[in-house]
């Protein structure tokens, strides 16, 4: 699931505890915590995820594609952890622990939990023509659906170096899907590896991410009362008996397949609540860390856990690249670094300027 930062507000440095920054209200111990819950939370989840949707399972080498199952298990693992995290933030704030204060509320978190659950079986559906780094490496690559969703719908202008951003990430992608390495035999047997139009799925699955991302932010600018841990049980709830309903209806099979599947091969479904357990609890480090310490350095944390992601994945999963496609990997993360760093100095110039208004 997707999701977005929070208004932080500006508190004063206590003499007891070291701050991370100007707008943070964290100390280094809770960062250290927060930064090691996503880190071993998302890397588990990482691999997990990877070994279901492309490893085979038994002795005939069968793979599991119920994307469907997979989502429906995830977001109900996750409604219930984000509902205790609510219950637990409410009543230490002192604040309503309602997750649905009204029905525009309803409606909103539907159709996040919409667009979400719309994206998801397309990033599976990649899989079957890109290998799992490419995939990996694209969906690191969001800033690219997000901002044309606002030029070509919402007419708001980026400066250049948004856009000298989308060229790098751009290019590196590319750069990555021409330099894959040719199918060995073995690999010829499989979907061809990197193909156009695993890229188009991937894309559609990158422009519904946006859209998810976008409807969030609304909700926040909406609905003051509504917090990231009630937006996050919420969504999953919706997202719950979104999925749930297409699961039992006549127009989906998967239900079936996935209880054959699971009894044939009980691994995969350990592997599925271990995933969404993972991800469940990543979500609550990163609401956390989006509370206590801001967009900025969230975007710092996740995209060094995606880096680190693919590094797990290349070692774990034996997977081999080639100059070029490193190449492709250090011009991705380069430019989402880059942005994450003029984000900062933005902030930071703006911070140091109310200070300078505040003395005078």
């Amino acid at each position: 699931m997707a999701v977005t930062a929070t208004r932080t507000r500006l508190k004063p440095m206590s003499s007891n505890s070291i701050r991370i920054d100007s707008q943070s209200s964290g100390t280094v111990l809770q960062l250290v915590a927060a930064v090691s819950g996503i880190y071993i939370s998302f890397l588990t989840w990482a691999v997990l995820q990877e070994r279901i949707s492309t490893s085979p399972y038994g002795p005939d080498n069968r793979v599991f594609r119920a994307s469907l199952v997979i989502n429906t298990i995830q977001s109900f693992c996750a409604a219930i952890v984000g509902y205790i995290y609510a219950r637990y933030t409410s009543s230490s704030n002192k604040q309503s622990s309602a997750i649905f204060p009204n029905r525009k509320a309803v409606f909103q978190y539907a159709l996040v939990a919409t667009t979400s659950s719309l994206a998801s079986p397309f990033g599976y559906a990649s899989l079957k023509h890109i290998d799992y780094l490419t995939l990996l490496l694209g969906k690191s690559c969001k800033l690219l659906p997000v901002m044309a969703l606002h030029v070509l719908i919402f007419r708001k202008k980026y400066p250049w170096s948004k856009y000298l951003v989308v060229f790098a990430v751009t290019l590196g992608v590319s750069l990555f899907t021409i330099y894959h390495p040719s199918p060995s035999k073995k690999a010829a047997q499989a979907p061809s590896s990197s193909s156009f139009y695993g890229l188009l799925l991937l894309g559609i699955n990158l422009l519904f991410d946006g859209l998810t991302n976008s409807t969030q932010d609304h909700i926040f600018h909406t609905q003051p009362t509504i917090t990231g841990p009630k937006m996050m049980c919420g969504i999953n709830v919706m997202a719950t008996l979104l999925t749930s309903a297409f699961l039992v209806s006549p127009f989906s099979q998967q239900l079936q397949d996935s209880l054959h599947f699971f009894k044939l091969y009980p691994q995969v479904l350990y592997d599925i609540l271990l995933f969404s357990l993972c991800g469940a609890i990543g979500q609550v480090f990163i609401f956390f860390t989006l509370s206590k310490f801001g967009s900025l350095t969230l975007v710092t944390v996740t995209v060094t856990r995606k880096m680190m992601s693919m590094l797990l994945s290349v070692v774990w999963f034996s997977h081999k690249l080639t100059v070029g496609q490193w190449a492709g990997v250090l011009m991705v993360f380069g430019g989402v670094g880059g942005e994450a760093l003029m984000k900062y100095f933005e902030k930071k110039k703006t911070v140091d300027k109310n200070v300078v208004d505040k003395t005078k």
